[in-house]
Formats: C-alpha cells, structure tokens, sequence
C-alpha cells in the first residue's frame, strides 16, 4: 500500500478535472490546445489539494523515525519501537517512500508556475484574436504580451542589478529561487484573502437561503428579468456585427486576395446568417480597386474577433434562458405541490430530456416530493449550520495561527492530539477536510465571479476559451499560497511553528523563507487577519449594495429596483409557460389525431396500394392477350367514350362570340 494512495488519488483527480471541464469547456468547438491547456492547470491544483494531506501523515512518520533513531532502539515489524519508553511508531497505510514526493511536488509546482506565468497568459491572447493564420495570431499574442513579460523583466532585472552592486547581499542560485517563489506566493495569497473572505461567508448563507423557497423563486425571476436584457442585447450586437460582415461579403468579391478571409469569417457565423448572405451574393462581379475601398487584413481580423465574440455570447444566453426557464418552472411546481394531499410530485411539463430509467425507478413521484416539499429544506439547513461552524473555525485560526505557546490555532490542535497517538487516518482525514473546506470556499469563488462580460465561466459547456485559460491561471496562482495558508494553520510549516523539526516535502521545495524576513514574519502572519474584515463586510452585503449604487443591479430584499425587476422577471416567466404550454395542446391534438385516424389512414392507402396492384396486373394480363382481343377491348372502350360524350349535358354557348384576343371582344360585340 506504500504507493497504492497515491496512484489512486492521481487517477481520481483527473477525472474529477475532467469532469468539471466537461461541464464548463466545449470539447468538440473548442481548440484542442485549449481543452489541454486548462485540464492540466485544474488537474495540477487539484492534485496539490489531494496529495497534501499524505505528505503531513508521512512526514509525521518521518519525524517519529528521527525521534526513534536518535535513541537506542529496536525495529520491529512495520513499526520502529524505542526502547526505554517502548514508543511505536507505526507505519501509516498510505505511506509514501524517501524521494518521491519531493521529485513529486517539484515537477507539479513548477510545471502550474510555466503554465500561470508563461503559457496560459499566451494562449489568452492567441484565442481572442482574429487572425486568419497561425503566424497572425501568434504575432497578435506577442505584442499583445509584450507589456505584460516585460513588466516582469523590469523589476526582475531592477531586482538583480540591485544585488549586484550591492556587498551586503550576497545572494545564490537558491536563494533567487527562493525570492521568486516567495514574490509569487505573495501575489497569490494577496487574492487568496479576498476570495476566501467572500466564500466563508456566502457558501453558508446560499445553502441557508437555500431552504427557502420563496427566496429562490424570487432570485430566479429576478435573475429572469436580467438575463432577458442581456439576451436582448446580445441578438442586438450580433444582427449589427452580421450587418458588417454582410457589407464586407458584398463588396469583396470571389476573385479579391482578401476573399479566403471573408470566407473565414462567414463559416463562423450561424447558419441562418450564413444561408442569407449566401443568396444575396453576387459572385460573378468582378472588383475593381479604382471605384470601390475594400477593408484591410487588420480590419477584417477586427471583425473576425467580433464575430466569434458576438457568436459565443449568444449562444451562451440563449441556453442560458433555456435552463432559467427550466429552473423556474421547476420552483413554481415545488411551491404547488407543497400543498398536495396525495403526496405525489407532479410536473406541469414533461422533461425534455429522457429520464434514466433506474433513478425514474427509485426517484418516484412520491420519493420527490418527500426530498423536494419535506426533507430538502431541513437538509440544507443542517449543511448551512456544519459549513458556518467550519466558517468559525477557519476565521479564529487565521487569527491565532501564529501564537505558537499556547497553541491557539483549532487546526493545529487536532493535528497535534492526532499526532501524540499516530492516527493517520484520523490526521489524513482532518487536513483533508480542512484544505477541501478552504479550496471550496476559494475555488467557488473563482466560479461565481464574473467580470463584465471578459471572464464568465458558465456551465452547460458555454464557457469561451478566454474565461477556461483565466481559470487556469487563477487557480494556479491560489493553490501554492493555499496550501501554505494550511501547512502554517496546523503548524506544519516550520517558518510559523518555530521548530526545529523536519518540513514537509511541500515546504522543502518552497526554500526557506527567511531570507526574506519581512515576508516570512510580517505579510505571512499578518495579512490572513483581514479575513475578519472580509467577511463583516459580505455578512452585511457592503460589495453588492456600492455594485448597487453604481448602476449594477444585484438582488437586494430592500431595494425597490430589485422589486421591479422581480415584477417583470415574473411576467416573462408567465408568458414562455402560457407558450409551452400551448406547444404541448398542439402536440396533444396532433397526437390525438393520429391515434385516432392513422388506422383509417393507413387502411385507404393499403386500398390504394391493393388496387393500383390489380390494375397493374389487370394490364400485365391484357397485354399478353392475342392482338384480336386487344382490338375488340380498344373498340368497346371507345363506344363507352362517345356514349358518355353523348349523354353529357350540352353547353349553351355561342361560338361567334368566343375570341383570343380580349382587347377585341368590345369591337366584335
């Protein structure tokens, strides 16, 4: 089992990433450097807070070991035991042999710091832009990025001249490395505060509200009356960019060196747009560069970035007003079916989707309304309460963590109780549950934030390639300075404990950080305490109500704006059920139609087809009949025509007054 946890938890955690990417990213429409790209950065930052939890359990071993060979001592089986005191330290079932996890940590932190740093930033820039060519766009991505690398090189350069001349520094390889590390970690953990501050506080409060069913109806139709004008005005952006790209089809014609570009540009653009342009194309015009001013490359790859922009908001609104609708009518019938008698779930429409038939077996209508009506709100109660409690937790050690005697920090209390007994299992699972708590609390964040409409990672695989890289780099910006924030919680970390104990291979390759003391003994401790300002100021909802101020609406209970939107949040809603509604009547009526005449149907055209087989036979028959015969039949049906010609009624007309031309019946009358 000494390698067994680790390779599980490495299979584990790629599907996971693979799982949430899949979720948010596009794997068929998306390029496939991206989709490569971000599963690696999520796959890296998860992995970190996966594996973290076994490299304590081993170093906790490790140190056992060191305090066992430093005194006579017997080995024994799995466990060393030490002879005056008869202390065993017993091997942990997940643990991890000498060199490995140092070889481990280091390619996993280096590689996430190229990725944050280097690659994805480029990749940024290489997926927004417009051009029409690998070198183009990678050119774009150079200048684009040459402000950003050569901020970096400036005060890095700055930094080394500074060492140089002067002799009071004198600095090595590692100890620039360990610079670098620690100007990183700083960075991230400067956001890291931010966003935790947030999620302490709103993940309990979004399951509190949670179970309430007025308040989620109330959101949703206010989420309604919002998206609605953002759906609005996303099909008003993209008839105005297919607008442009419709003059720019029609004035650069099929023999123009910029028509390969144009092209490009179309096959972008949807489908109905594409059909419209092509029928009003006249490709047999040739252009003339004396009487018309066709658009260069660099305007046309402007309007192709458009164009792919425009495209990937409009789509993501239109299924994102899909799925509200679905949310929506879904709340509507939680707040019906609470009053039911029966005590039986009943939908107002049928879902679109099909339903898998083993949960269909199990989730019976009865099942679902006991979750939905009776147990569902208690449930998210209780995990409200449990995630507040942890909340507390987390806000008292930020605070306390670096008070050493006593031990104020309630993480590194139960790490030390555990460790006095060496329960690995019981340390594994307590700083697994404590650094999953933190990453939710971080990583949800970075779900739910959205700035304008640049960075907005959106589920049901709408989220563009821009808002997939910046993820990425978020997280592996944040996940470095998170675990370090939990190494120095439960004291791990040798820098906050002030002991003279062996790190772990996580904080071995990191370097010491006292060769920066201002950073290691002041920024460290310190700054985690704005957590509490933090979370007073979400508590009280200070970020939304100036969002608010400013013009943004966000749903706030007391503001008269939000009432509003709510009213017409509502009547939209309203109005898509009344047209679902009677979408399903009409397929009802079809239904019903066909239920009950297809049989006559089918039955005429089984008559139909039976009798057009006799007359073929019928005249199969008589053609192979001797020719006498045929002539006698080709007699008696020409008799059969004049006697009905005969018998027909007389037309009471006259001949002299028929003309051709109409002009001239005035003059014949």
């Amino acid at each position: 089992m000494s390698g067994a946890a680790l390779g599980l938890e490495i299979v584990f955690v790629f599907f996971l990433a693979l799982f949430l990417l899949h979720r948010y990213g596009d794997f068929k429409k998306q390029h496939r450097l991206v989709i490569i790209a971000t599963l690696l950065a999520w796959y890296l930052c998860f992995l970190i807070v996966f594996i973290l939890p076994l490299d304590v359990s081993t170093t906790i071993y490790n140190r056992c070991k060191l305090a066992v060979n430093s005194s006579p001592a017997e080995s024994n089986g799995s466990y060393v035991t030490l002879a005056p005191s008869k202390q065993k330290c017993f091997k942990p079932w997940s643990y991890i042999p000498d060199g490995i996890m140092p070889i481990f940590w280091r390619v996993v932190y280096w590689t996430s710091q190229f990725l944050t740093w280097i690659l994805l930033p480029f990749m940024q820039s290489y997926a927004r832009s417009g051009g029409f060519s690998i070198t183009g766009k990678i050119k774009t991505a150079l200048i684009e990025n040459a402000i950003y690398y050569g901020t970096y090189l400036l005060i890095f350069g700055a930094f080394l001249i500074y060492v140089a001349v002067n002799p009071n520094f004198n600095l090595q390889w590692n100890q620039l490395q360990t610079i670098g590390i620690a100007a990183a970690n700083t960075w991230g953990l400067f956001l890291l505060v931010l966003l935790l501050g947030y999620g302490l506080v709103e993940i309990p409060r979004s399951h509190w509200n949670g179970a309430k069913r007025g308040y989620l109806l109330m959101k949703t139709y206010f989420k309604a009356a919002k998206l609605m004008t953002e759906k609005a005005d996303a099909e008003e952006n993209l008839e105005d960019i297919m607008e442009e790209v419709r003059k720019v089809s029609e004035s650069i014609k099929y023999n123009h060196p910029l028509r390969k570009c144009v092209d490009t540009i179309l096959k972008k653009c949807p489908t109905e747009y594409q059909e419209r342009m092509g029928r009003n194309m006249d490709d047999y015009e040739d252009f003339d560069e004396r009487q018309n001013s066709y658009p260069s490359e660099k305007s046309l790859a402007k309007l192709h970035k458009q164009v792919i922009y425009s495209v990937q908001r409009h789509r993501r609104t239109q299924v994102q007003w899909q799925i509200l609708l679905e949310q929506a009518f879904y709340l509507e019938d939680v707040a019906k079916n609470e009053s039911s008698a029966t005590r039986q779930f009943v939908h107002t429409f049928h879902s679109q989707e099909p339903e898998n038939k083993i949960i269909q077996y199990f989730y019976t209508p009865t099942v679902e309304w006991y979750w939905e009506c009776l147990l569902r709100p208690w449930f998210y109660r209780v995990l409200a309460v449990v995630l507040a409690t942890f909340s507390v937790i987390v806000v008292w050690s930020e605070c306390t963590f670096f008070s050493t005697n006593p031990v104020l920090s309630l993480f590194a209390v139960f790490i030390q109780l555990a460790e006095k007994t060496y329960n690995y299992i019981y340390i594994e699972m307590a700083c697994f549950l404590t650094i999953f708590f933190l990453s939710i609390c971080v990583y949800s964040t970075v779900f739910r934030i959205r700035v304008f409409n640049y960075y907005y990672l959106a589920s049901h695989h709408q989220t563009d390639a821009y808002s997939l890289l910046f993820s990425g780099m978020l997280f592996c910006r944040l996940t470095p300075p998170l675990c370090l924030n939990f190494l120095g919680l439960t004291h791990m970390d040798s820098t906050i404990s002030h002991k003279n104990t062996q790190p772990t291979a996580y904080t071995s390759i990191m370097g010491s950080m006292r060769v920066l003391s201002f950073v290691a003994d002041g920024f460290y401790i310190y700054y985690p305490m704005l957590v509490v300002i933090l979370c007073i100021a979400t508590y009280f909802s200070l970020g939304t109500r100036c969002l608010n101020l400013l013009g943004f609406q966000q749903f706030m209970g007391d503001s008269e704006m939000t009432s509003d939107l709510i009213d017409e949040g509502k009547e939209l809603i309203r109005r898509e059920k009344r047209k679902r509604q009677r979408q399903e009547e009409g397929e009802n009526r079809r239904r019903e139609w066909k239920e009950r005449y297809g049989n006559r149907e089918d039955s005429t055209r089984s008559r139909a087809v039976h009798t057009d087989q006799k007359e073929s036979s019928f005249s199969e028959t008589s053609a192979n009949r001797p020719l006498s015969k045929y002539t006698r039949s080709n007699g008696r049906t020409e008799r059969d025509r004049i006697e009905l010609l005969q018998d027909a009624e007389p037309l009471d007309f006259n001949a002299d007054s028929v003309n051709d031309d109409p002009l001239e019946s005035d003059s014949g009358r």
